[in-house]
This record gives C-alpha cells, sequence and structure tokens, in this order.
C-alpha cells in the first residue's frame, strides 16, 4: 500500500510540474503549434478543464485570471493527503 502511496506523489508532483510549467510557458509562448507547449497543454488540460468547468458555472467572474490550476493544486493535495492517511 506504501508503494501506491509514493506512486500517487509522484504522480502529483509531476503533474503539478508541469502545471507550473504551463502557466510559465503562457507568459512566453502564445503558439500552440510549439511542441513543447502542445505537450505540456495535451497533459495539463484534462486535469485543468473540469476546474475551469466549475468555476464558469458557479459563475464566478475572474476576469483575465485562470484559477483553475490553484483549484487543481488544492484538489490534488487533498487526495495526496486522504490517500497519506488511509495508508497510515
Amino acid at each position: 500500500m506504501w508503494v501506491l502511496e509514493r506512486a500517487f506523489a509522484i504522480f502529483v508532483d509531476i503533474i503539478e510540474t508541469l502545471i507550473i510549467v504551463r502557466i510559465l510557458l503562457s507568459f512566453i509562448i502564445r503558439d500552440f503549434s510549439n511542441p513543447i507547449f502542445n505537450l505540456v497543454y495535451q497533459v495539463t488540460e484534462p486535469i485543468l478543464a473540469p476546474f475551469r468547468n466549475l468555476i464558469s458555472k458557479l459563475g464566478i467572474s475572474t476576469g483575465m485570471f485562470d484559477f483553475s490550476p490553484l483549484l487543481a493544486f488544492m484538489f490534488l493535495n487533498l487526495l495526496s493527503y486522504i490517500l497519506e492517511v488511509l495508508v497510515w
């Protein structure tokens, strides 16, 4: 069971790193045909899209800012914590 918790923690670390890279790349690269940006976008979009839809459905106006990465970080950390508690 410890192996499962550790594997999930590594997965969460990788996803969080890719989300941070996506945020940074969005300030630098706006060309969606760029292979690096395209790869990061394809990996992170399935995780961020549900949170973006949730914000939209709640009618929260965020202006130019996208708070879906923040919600994704919070959700992934919550899942990690729950799994850690279940393992121990």
